[in-house]
């Protein structure tokens, strides 16, 4: 059994019920004395396999921010639109809320296509943002006029939480303001093939570049679950990409512009082009990515543990799955890999539908019994597919469950020096038993290392054994430090601290750390080797994507990804309007 240290109390059942941040998981998959369904266990749903599967839900960050924004009646206007005929210029977006504002600021520039490109290295940009904290004066936007279009370059200060750019999809971005500005609508076809109008190529906040800390707006409830300035950003963003099309496509064509129809303007959203940087973060945030997680099985579990399935939920599961379908059938990729997983989706979705028709029948726990059809009858795709629509018609089970997403991740840092190595030992036998039985000693086991470019300072991913740079390796190994850590205890007594051992070989402090967190913390770690030959980066990035509520994954390679943001959601003037999202 494993054992406890420190402020967190024992639980009876080590992998049954532990500790998760704000919340208590119970991670068997039925509790045996209360018959009470829990969250499915860490080493179900952390390996890799499942995480690349992952789909956007009700508890991804965008859908969290749309909802608290629709709740609050907040308010959205442009009192700043300085474009002219060219596309030249600057404009402000604005976010009124209950208690504050928040103004998004965006720079549009005249691009020549060869200087137009996704990488990191670029310099130039289709147009450039920054969200300001307030409401921003004349003298606010001339310094980040001489500053925001250089991003990187350029340095912003604690009233922006914000940074980013982006570049226009050249061919849908020309045939929008060309048919709009004959006096027609674009085809559609066209329009559900690209997706979006802009893509960004990066969106920073927390600190860089000068922009404020998250300590900083952490106790504002607006922005206290993860990443909501980011996607404010991103949202934003996007009416300012209709705007700009439209703009155009009157300077163009006078009095016979029209401008773009709404439901056409809807199936729009917002690009992302994103490399191997995103990849290492859920790694380096344990206990962030555990407490994403926990709320995510939590609100599941919940749901299976319900004992009826009425009207008005089955009738919002079959719109959930129909739109879930609607999007599958739209969703287009190159990439071998995601071109077998859209088979994949689209059958088993056809396989939910039918099922459907014949559910619920008068079983007990209707939803666990569909659940555990899926689990059965689907692969994976199809079952992280499931979960997300089964989530879409409980929201007064599971909204709470966003509150409880960030975290203070100074609580895991501190070690625990007097902790008995004999229980060191129980967390690594309990926590990374996957991680112990890999055999390092295999060259295909350790064929790769993370590093920091010297050049942009971004991630990047090199071959052990054909690349220089693995002295400069990033403690990303997790399976290796959690392995190496198992080999050096051995020959210590049980009964010894951890502080006498970590005095000895300091090397470990690093794992002794992260284990010691894990103990509390079940969804912390992706339980499989990040330097095996046969690792796909684009698994973590499309866990995390998939939790700002990105759609559309479409993998360029195993390190580069294109995704959609906010296609098929409200723009802010609809909010003003009354809109259903």
């Amino acid at each position: 059994m494993l054992k406890r240290s420190g402020k967190w109390p024992a639980q009876p059942e080590p992998e049954r019920e532990v500790m998760s941040g704000a919340m208590r998981v119970n991670t068997a998959d039925t509790d045996r004395n209360t018959d009470q369904i829990g969250p499915r266990p860490p080493r179900q749903v952390m390996r890799l396999a499942r995480m690349g599967c992952a789909h956007p839900m009700r508890l991804s960050f965008l859908q969290i921010m749309l909802r608290r924004m629709k709740q609050e009646g907040w308010r959205f206007d442009r009192p700043v639109w300085q474009i002219n005929e060219r596309g030249v210029g600057r404009a402000v977006y604005r976010a009124t809320g209950p208690q504050r504002t928040y103004s998004l600021v965006a720079f549009s520039h005249d691009l020549p296509d060869h200087m137009r490109s996704d990488r990191v290295i670029a310099t130039a940009w289709d147009a450039t943002f920054a969200l300001f904290d307030g409401d921003p004066q004349p003298a606010d936007l001339d310094r980040l006029e001489e500053n925001v279009p250089f991003q990187e370059a350029g340095r912003i200060s604690p009233k922006e939480l914000s940074l980013s750019r982006a570049n226009r999809s050249v061919r849908l971005f020309a045939h929008v303001v060309e048919s709009l500005a004959c006096g027609r609508q674009p085809d559609t076809e066209q329009i559900d093939q690209v997706g979006y109008l802009m893509r960004t190529t990066a969106v920073y906040g927390s600190g860089k570049f000068g922009a404020a800390d998250r300590s900083v707006i952490a106790d504002r409830e607006e922005l206290a679950a993860p990443f909501q300035a980011e996607m404010l950003s991103v949202w934003l963003t996007r009416a300012f990409t209709v705007d700009i099309a439209e703009h155009l496509a009157e300077v163009r064509g006078g009095k016979k512009a029209v401008r773009l129809d709404r439901k056409i303007r809807r199936r729009l959203g917002v690009g992302n082009s994103t490399g191997l940087g995103m990849a290492p973060f859920i790694v380096r945030h344990p206990v962030l990515l555990n407490n994403w997680m926990a709320a995510r099985e939590t609100a599941l579990a919940r749901v299976r543990n319900l004992d009826v399935a009425g009207g008005k939920a089955v009738k919002a599961l079959k719109e959930a799955l129909a739109a879930a379908q609607h999007n599958a059938a739209n969703w287009r990729s190159e990439h071998p890999i995601q071109i077998a997983k859209l088979r994949d989706l689209r059958g088993d979705l056809e396989k939910i539908s039918g099922r459907l028709k014949t559910w619920p029948r008068e079983v007990s726990r209707p939803w666990n019994a569909l659940w555990r059809w899926g689990e059965e009858e689907l692969s994976l795709e199809g079952q992280e597919a499931l979960l997300s629509v089964m989530l879409e018609p409980h929201g007064e089970i599971v909204d709470d469950l966003a509150d409880r997403m960030s975290a203070d991740e100074s609580i895991a840092f501190r070690i625990d020096g007097a902790m008995r190595i004999s229980e060191l030992r129980d967390i690594l036998e309990e926590r990374y038993d996957w991680a112990l039985e890999v055999d390092f000693s295999k060259p295909e086991n350790l064929a790769r290392f993370w590093y920091v470019s010297e050049e942009k300072l971004e991630p990047r991913l090199g071959n052990r054994f054909e690349e220089e740079g693995a002295e400069l390796e990033q403690p990303l190994c997790v399976a290796r430090l959690a392995n190496a850590l198992w080999q050096a205890l051995a020959a210590w007594p049980g009964k010894a601290p951890v502080a006498e051992f970590l005095l000895a070989h300091p090397e470990h402090r690093f794992m002794v750390r992260r284990a010691q967190a894990a103990a509390d913390y079940p969804y912390a770690e992706v339980h499989d080797n990040l330097i095996s030959q046969d690792m796909l980066p684009i698994d973590l990035m499309r866990l995390k994507l998939a939790f700002f509520g990105a759609s559309h994954f479409d993998p360029r390679s195993d390190k580069w990804v294109r995704i959609s943001l906010f296609q098929g959601d409200p723009y802010p003037d609809e909010f003003n309007a009354g809109a259903q999202s």
